[in-house]
Formats: structure tokens, sequence, C-alpha cells
């Protein structure tokens, strides 16, 4: 660590806009400094969005987590981060970007800003039955549960429940970025896209594909019209030109897949240029199938590799029984993975050595995998983490644990680099886009207690231990506010 002084509704909800009630709880919007202060001092530069002063955490390579105390932040109008210098040279930066003292938000001694989180993984239609249902092991819990109910969401009023709800669940609860998994329906997927949109979460969506399912045969596809069906998704995806959401092609699983559908998928993403999402050796009678079903492939790994489908834009879910070999691989190709120990865990799927993973200098992103993991929170994925790395060190795998700084530096800088986002988001450098929560550790029915006694380091590990919702008071993306919501929603 481095320390630096210093009710449910069928319409579709609007993102956040325009003035609060009167009455209303919310804060009042940020200041914006004034043109005739912009005039002042460089009269080229457009006003800023925001200025903050106070504490800030984030990860700075090869730190986990770096502490500034004391710094001053400034946000532009197109929402990225212009400085990050310390208090002292407010008197400056005032002049080169035209503010004054009154257009700067002070932040309390107990709030801080850290950066928004990264679900690398998370399945938007199971949300309907997070919590829920974690009593099978993954194969007989997609057959008994997962197909069934994503069957549901060829029925748009359905889905766009659910998917107005996971998205604003995952907005509140510190997820700033998210890539997900739709269904195999076209349609109810480009609406997932779009609520994400209107609330203003960066994300990756995927139509997700499969062409195999002997266990829930109404819940498949052709192959052609799989293929087919996501070309029409990417298209328009991109036709909508949202500015933070794209498409990513994905395939299920390799169960779920013939050798043609992943091979058509690779071409797709060559053809296009996307990024691709997955799972991979997530439970070991999963990867004996694989094995049988795709005998001419010497591994897992193999099989996406010679389909084009292992790329630096890859993210790989659970990863937990990768060979040496197939690590490597990874590595070369700079494919990433994203750990999911709450569903690992809840399925009794695995444990991901994430230690070893990282020595083989392969990305590595969190992820909540809603719903085999019953919690939407990055911030229990951050627990979660711990804890797996605690057991493999009690097993004697690892000499050493994770540390909680490490784990932080996973759910936000590591999600951003396993997604391929880490020029634009991740941390608070400058020219990076400010996607960020500002945390208040004394918040109104804070799930956690704070004494005299504890310092700023004491305070910081029990919001990433204890914390919840309650202590995320506002959620910027892209330097706009989205949370706290609009009344109107």
């Amino acid at each position: 660590m481095v320390t630096a002084a210093g009710s449910r509704r069928r319409h579709r909800e609007r993102p956040r806009g325009g003035s609060p009630p009167a009455g209303s709880s919310q804060p009042p919007p940020p200041r914006r400094a004034s043109p005739a202060a912009a005039a002042m001092g460089s009269p080229q530069r457009p006003p800023l969005a925001h200025v903050f002063r106070g504490t800030f955490v984030h990860s700075v390579p090869p730190a986990p987590m770096a502490i500034l105390h004391g710094h001053l932040l400034g946000v532009d109008d197109s929402g990225k981060i212009v400085f990050l210098e310390q208090t002292d040279q407010q008197e400056q930066l005032a002049r080169k970007w035209g503010f004054k003292t009154c257009d700067i938000r002070e932040l309390s001694n107990h709030e801080f800003f850290m950066p928004g989180m990264v679900d690398t993984h998370i399945h938007a239609p199971q949300y309907s039955f997070t919590g829920t249902r974690v009593d099978l092991p993954l194969l007989q819990w997609l057959t008994t549960y997962t197909f069934p109910t994503e069957a549901k969401y060829k029925d748009s009023d359905f889905a766009e429940e659910v998917y107005t709800r996971v998205v604003r669940r995952t907005l509140k609860n510190g997820t700033t970025t998210a890539c997900y998994f739709g269904t195999i329906y076209t349609d109810t997927s480009l609406l997932l896209a779009e609520i994400i949109d209107k609330f203003g979460q960066r994300a990756f969506v995927g139509k997700v594909c499969m062409d195999v399912n002997d266990s829930v045969p109404q819940y498949k596809e052709i192959t052609a019209d799989s293929v087919q069906e996501t070309e029409r998704f990417v298209k328009e995806l991109l036709e909508k030109r949202y500015p933070r959401v794209q498409p990513i092609i994905t395939p299920r699983f390799g169960l779920s897949c013939t050798e043609d559908l992943l091979s058509a998928l690779g071409d797709l993403a060559q053809t296009f240029d996307l990024h691709v999402q997955s799972h991979i050796s997530e439970n070991e009678e999963e990867l004996k199938l694989v094995e049988n079903m795709f005998p001419a492939y010497q591994n897992y790994t193999e099989l996406y590799d010679k389909n084009k489908l292992l790329t630096s834009k890859t993210v790989m879910a659970h990863a937990c029984y990768l060979s040496e070999e197939e690590l490597k691989l990874f590595n070369l190709r700079g494919a990433a993975i994203s750990h999911c120990p709450n569903s690992n865990f809840s399925l009794c799927s695995g444990l991901l050595n994430v230690q070893n993973v990282l020595k083989h200098n392969v990305k590595l992103g969190l992820g909540t995998d809603v719903a085999g993991g019953y919690s939407a929170s990055m911030l229990d994925a951050i627990r979660k983490t711990m804890m797996a790395s605690n057991i493999l060190q009690i097993k004697k795998v690892n000499e050493k644990g994770l540390t909680l700084e490490e784990a932080f530096q996973l759910a936000t800088l590591g999600g951003s680099q396993a997604l391929g986002l880490d020029d634009v988001i991740g941390n608070f450098e400058v020219g990076k886009e400010f996607d960020a929560l500002l945390i208040n550790t004394k918040a109104s029915d804070s799930p956690f207690d704070l004494f005299s006694a504890d310092n700023f380091e004491d305070t910081l590990q029990k919001f990433l231990y204890l914390g919840d919702d309650r202590n995320i008071s506002e959620v910027y993306v892209a330097g706009k506010q989205v949370v706290p919501f609009s009344s109107s929603v």
C-alpha cells in the first residue's frame, strides 16, 4: 500500500437527469466551474465538469493500492480526468483550468473516491433467481434451473423488468463496467444493451450462442441461425452507436457448441474485430465431457484457440483446472481470465489459484457470475477472492495468500485490463475517463462501526470487508453521475 500525504414497473426507466425534487435527500449536482473563471485563466479551455478535493484510492502499478490524501482531481466536459495533484498545486491548477475555490467540491474526512468496479462475468437473465438454487453442481444446475429460466426471455416484458433491475442493482453496488451474457434471443439481448445505455453503465453485451442442448432441447439454436442471429445482433448494436456499450461474441461453453459453430463465431470475431467471452474448465465433469466431445484437441484451451476464439480480446470465466501448458497459451495469446470465486464455492466447482495465473502473466479480473454466484456485488467478489486465496494457503498450495490491496486491484484495474479497457478506465490516471465511486464510511445506517482509534487504512478495510451499497453514495461513469437515480425511475 502506498500513502501520499496531503415497485415493479414495465415501462422503460430513464437515467438520472435534471434537478432533484423539493424535499429530496439526493445531494445537489456538483458545481461546474464558471465560464467567467475559465476566461480569466485559459480562454481556450471549456469549463470543467467537476473539481473534487479530498482522498482518492486507486491502483497504480506496481502498487496495488495507493492512498492519496489531500489531492485535487479535475474532470472535463468529456468525462476525462485532466489533473490529479496535491492540494498545494491548487493556485496553479485554478489559473490553468479556470476554476474558483467555490467550484471545488470538498470531501469530508469520512469520504473518499475509488475507481468504479469492473464485473468481468455476469449473466443478466439469471438475476431473476439470484440468491436461490445453488444446491446442485454446474451441469445439473444448468439443466434444472438455468436453461428453463433463460428460455423465458423471448418475452420482452419479462426481459425488460429483470434487465432493468440487474442494471440498477449492479450500478448501486458500484459496478460501473459489466461484461454481460444475455440469452440466445437476439431482440431481448438488444433490449439489455438499450437499458444499460439508458442508465449510463459501461458494458459488453453478448447474445449467447448454443446449438447443442440435449437436456433442454427447446433452448438451443440451429447452427446457421445462431451465426446469422449473432451477426444481426452485432450489426444492430453497432448501428446504435451507444458510447459505452459494445457487442461481444459469446459461445456459451464447449459442451453447448458444435465445432462448426465455434469456428463460425471465431470468424465473426475476427471479421468485426470483437471481444469474445465464454467459460472454460469450470468443473471436472465439464472438463471430461469436453475431452470426450472434442477428442481431436489436446485440451479445452486449444478448442477455443484453434477456432480463433482465444485472442487478446478474450475473457474466459473460471479456469479452475487449466494446465501449465494452457496458461502459457493464455499468456501467448494475451487472453484473460475472470475469477468467479462465489460461484466456484456455491456450485462446488473448484478453486482457481489466482497467484499461479498471475505468475504466468495472464490478465485476470473478478466476476460475480450471477446467478451461480449468489451476490451481484463486486465487494462480495473481493471478499470471496480473499477466502479462496486463504483456503489455498491453508492447504499449503501457496506459501502466502493475496492481500486485500491486491484483491482491490483485481476488482478495479485488473478488471479493466482483462476487458482491454485499461487505457480508458481502471484508475485515476490523467487522460482516463472518470468512472468512480464516492464512498461514505459514516453513511446513515452504515453496516459497520468506526471508532476513534481507527485510522484511514482501518476504515478502508472495514468498507471493503463490511460495506455495501449504503456506503456508495454516488456513482460516476465517464464523469456523469448515474447514482443516485432520478426520482422518476
